[in-house]
């Protein structure tokens, strides 16, 4: 496969982009382009989905605005930081890029930045698959929230008592939290190599993450607080996937609305799998996507 990186204007500055291209193009098989999530956690480690390169389509992944390889604005303004700026960045990679036809695949908040594309109905665009994503922040609290409930009682604790105390630097806390993260976002040990680096990046310049989210999952405080995509999903018009893992911190009742909502979808939960469940179990969610892929090119 042929990998080709370059760097896209966008307003003023640029979108890193890496495009995978097969060594076997086949006819009628549309590009995938791939949304990373975080926000701010740059492609990494959702860079094993150019395998998919292998079944005759074009990948296209990019690292965000603030983000990764991409131009990083540490001083813009909180509200520069939309779902809208984002939705605008796509839009402009695909018109560079001179995409008539493609499928989007988005991973956590790529996900939900798949659904605010796809509402807006765009010409071009052939299916979604949402992987490991929730359509409401406040479905996605409730559900953490949930979810520390069945942590041992000591981890628990901790993490209680350092939220009260406002003192969710301390070392103690940190590793109350990387308990969650093992069980409920990757399960492996160690973590990939990709995870890592695209943790490393978003940890080293943390605007887009902090300023959209928070200091971590638990805490929603940033510009995505009040974000939901419930009511609109009705106005999804193509076939779309939704992925979760069965230990996933994007629990049941996140994702239950594009189920419910979405007028043409399917749903796929993988077994013993979390967050990343294309880092856990990638020969199965690989399969489960090119499947699909080929049935809406």
């Amino acid at each position: 496969m042929d990998v080709t990186e370059i760097e896209v204007p966008f307003r003023d500055g640029t979108t890193w982009t890496r495009i995978t291209e097969p060594e076997r193009p086949v006819d009628g098989a549309l590009p995938l382009i791939v949304l990373h999530g975080g926000p701010g956690m740059a492609h990494d480690y959702v860079r094993n989905l150019a395998a998919l390169a292998g079944t005759g389509r074009r990948v296209v992944h990019y690292d965000q605005l603030g983000c990764g390889r991409s131009t990083h604005l540490p001083d813009a303004p909180r509200d520069f930081w939309t779902p809208e700026l984002f939705v605008a960045e796509f839009e402009n990679l695909v018109a560079r890029l001179g995409l008539d036809r493609y499928h989007v695949a988005g991973q956590s908040w790529g996900g939900m930045l798949g659904a605010e594309i796809a509402v807006r109905r765009p010409a071009g665009l052939a299916s979604l698959a949402i992987l490991n994503s929730p359509a409401s922040m406040e479905l996605w609290v409730a559900g953490a929230n949930r979810l520390r409930e069945d942590l041992p009682e000591d981890t628990r604790l901790a993490l209680e008592r350092h939220e009260a105390d406002g003192t969710i630097d301390d070392p103690e806390y940190l590793a109350a939290v990387d308990e969650y993260y093992r069980r409920h976002v990757c399960r492996m040990e160690p973590y990939p190599a990709d995870l890592v680096a695209s943790i490393a990046q978003m940890e080293a310049e943390p605007t887009v993450y902090h300023t959209m989210n928070g200091v971590n999952e638990f805490f929603v405080t940033g510009t995505l607080a009040g974000w939901t995509v419930i009511d609109r999903l009705p106005e999804v018009a193509v076939p779309t996937l939704v992925v979760a893992g069965e230990h996933d911190e994007a629990t049941p009742e996140t994702w239950a609305p594009f189920v419910e909502r979405i007028p043409d979808v399917r749903l796929h939960v993988e077994p013993d799998a979390s967050h990343c469940s294309h880092l856990e179990h990638p020969q199965a969610i690989l399969e489960l996507l090119a499947g699909f892929l080929a049935e809406h090119d």
